[in-house]
């Protein structure tokens, strides 16, 4: 317990509970809400994660990879969209999971019907996402004190540009380039997914961030150069629920980019919660927009 007090008092955020939640995080921090202007909220329609068998279908399936950066050999899911040509190129979405979860965690909000059906309705291009293990060290399962793993998440970084990407672009025929690459995640896999994204954006020049945790750096920090921002970054899109103890990381960042003139959504969900409904309604609005 001493060891999990420690580490959230580095990260200047105070324990409230420990309600356990999908993500992990949502019951356990409170900071003051920042006043900021949302961007307008436009529900999902009814059904809009609901399988659908008059539409074609894409594929689920488990991959391994060689990680010099961990030394082992490491797993993440991947989606295949239906009607998948192994001739044709694809953009590629990383989705990341949060500090409770690994590669297996996003399947809880079902991501595959969720393209299936974009896809078949016109609303986002056809895209490969790969939902990696955040937690690069040797064991990367979520067991024990999964808060006594924080560098493992920041030690991902280098997972994901030396070794995952690379493998991916590998293995499948992608368009490899920032405009056709783009970073998200849930909770602390929001948080990695601003910092890396912001960090590398030679790399992605999509990132968004479902009710990232604090794991979230300063927005000073992210965004050290404004106008290589503004010239470089096509979309920064985030969302979390009003209800979310970890709405602070969010709005921080907004407030940030506002002031300073950088295009920057951020959706308050309706009395949204720490959990699915709000990363569900992030992925279906976020894939809709990028690749464009």
């Amino acid at each position: 317990m001493k060891r999990i007090i420690l580490t959230l008092a580095a990260l200047g955020c105070g324990v409230l509970s420990a309600t356990a939640q999908p993500g992990g995080m949502g019951g356990f921090f409170q900071r003051p809400q920042i006043e900021v202007k949302f961007d307008p909220y436009v529900e999902a329609p009814a059904g809009f994660d609901q399988e659908r068998a008059d539409i074609p279908h894409g594929t689920l399936d488990l991959v391994e990879y060689k990680s010099t950066t961990v030394g082992t050999v490491r797993k993440a899911t991947v989606y295949l969209p239906p009607k998948f040509d192994p001739q044709k190129k694809y953009p590629v979405l990383y989705l990341l999971h949060g500090i409770g979860g690994d590669e297996r965690e996003w399947l809880q909000g079902v991501p595959n019907i969720i393209l299936d059906n974009l896809i078949a309705d016109g609303k986002a291009v056809p895209m490969i996402i790969v939902m990696p293990n955040g937690r690069a060290q040797e064991n990367d399962r979520a067991e024990g004190n999964v808060y006594a793993g924080f560098q493992a998440f920041a030690n991902f970084e280098f997972d994901l540009v030396d070794d995952l990407i690379p493998f991916i672009e590998g293995k499948f025929n992608v368009q490899a380039d920032k405009m056709h690459r783009a970073i998200a995640g849930l909770s602390m896999g929001g948080g990695q997914s601003l910092n890396f994204g912001l960090a590398h954006m030679d790399l992605f020049a999509n990132v968004g961030g479902f009710s990232s945790a604090p794991n979230t750096k300063m927005p000073e920090e992210l965004i050290p150069d404004v106008e290589k921002t503004k010239a470089e970054n096509k979309l920064l899109w985030m969302v979390c629920g009003s209800k979310d103890n970890l709405m602070y990381n969010s709005s921080r960042l907004k407030a940030f980019c506002d002031e300073n003139g950088v295009p920057c959504t951020l959706i308050e969900y309706p009395e949204g919660q720490h959990d699915f409904v709000v990363w569900k309604y992030g992925l279906y609005q976020f894939a809709q927009l990028i690749f464009k």
